[in-house]
């Protein structure tokens, strides 16, 4: 039963350098999601403020902000292609 000795048991100098790496590379990918985070966060906010401001200097407020590319789904005269009660986002009803 005591074949076994003193020898050591356990993950080593080669386990210890592994956990180091994979726990430095997570601390960069928390870090560069907090910066992305954050940049989406000042641009959403800005975009907020742009939208506030149109909508203050032409005295109406427009249901979306405008862009620069039609909407896929609107024909060629502007008219809404859905039925009246349908949401953008729905399928039809059968």
């Amino acid at each position: 039963m005591s074949g076994g000795g003193n020898l050591p048991i356990g993950p080593g100098i080669w386990g210890f350098i592994a956990f180091f790496v994979l726990a430095v590379a997570l601390w960069f990918l928390v870090r560069n999601m907090n910066s992305r985070l954050r940049r989406m966060a000042y641009r959403d906010r800005d975009r907020a403020e742009q939208f506030a401001a149109g909508a203050d200097a032409d005295g109406t407020k427009d249901e979306r902000p405008a862009t620069d590319t039609p909407e896929p789904d609107a024909d060629a005269s502007g008219d809404d292609p859905r039925p009246s009660g349908e949401a953008p986002g729905e399928a039809p009803r059968p």
